[in-house]
């Protein structure tokens, strides 16, 4: 069972359905029942699942705050000291970093080193639209995703990871950002993966499947 935590930041339904087609798919592939997905606000729910989903939509301050009033924080870090397989998408992933400079200076999660900031220079902000992941190392989140791979991104801030070797992929927008990264059974995608078609389910898919097995 995959839980996706619900705090009432953003619209997380076409998450939902983007797993469940993968979840579908997934089982008609192995010839199994698709694994079952939760939207769920409940710590017992998501502390027995197979993998958890950080979604975010928006602005980092309202989905971090959110968070923090509905008592997931604790609930997240126990997830992770329990090793089970947690992906963050889009703002989730920004949440799990230190800091994040949108519209003032919010605390993030720690669980990554580094900063959220905003794109600088002559750039359109937000960055909208199909963008390319160059892959700095091999990773199971995106076994069978091809380099220079397009995937849709939305978004006017990016994560400038402290350690390098927690980058999986970048993508160039007039910088080369961190736009995949994992450490343990920690992942995040900058992306929307329910906007990137067949990219994105596959990179679900591999979620599902790290699930399936405990991790990596």
């Amino acid at each position: 069972m995959i839980a996706i935590l619900d705090y009432r930041v953003g619209n997380v339904r076409s998450v939902e359905k983007a797993l469940q087609r993968a979840a579908a798919e997934r089982g008609s592939l192995k010839g199994l029942p698709p694994v079952s997905v939760v939207l769920t606000a409940d710590r017992d729910v998501a502390l027995s699942a197979t993998g958890v989903v950080l979604p975010g939509v928006g602005a980092f301050g309202e989905c971090i705050t959110n968070l923090r009033s509905a008592g997931f924080e604790p609930m997240i870090r126990e997830v992770i000291a329990r090793g089970i397989p947690l992906l963050g998408i889009c703002v989730g992933m920004q949440m799990l970093f230190d800091v994040s400079e949108e519209m003032g200076e919010w605390q993030g999660l720690g669980i990554l080193p580094g900063r959220v900031v905003r794109f600088r220079g002559d750039l359109r902000v937000p960055q909208i639209g199909w963008n390319q992941l160059h892959f700095v190392r091999a990773d199971p989140l995106v076994a069978q995703v091809n380099e220079g791979s397009y995937t849709y991104f939305v978004h006017s801030y990016y994560c400038h990871a402290a350690e390098p070797k927690d980058v999986i992929a970048t993508t160039d927008y007039g910088i080369p950002y961190p736009s995949v990264v994992g450490r343990g059974r920690v992942w995040g995608i900058q992306c929307h993966p329910e906007k990137s078609q067949s990219v994105g389910l596959c990179i679900l898919g591999n979620f599902l499947a790290l699930a399936e097995e405990g991790g990596a």
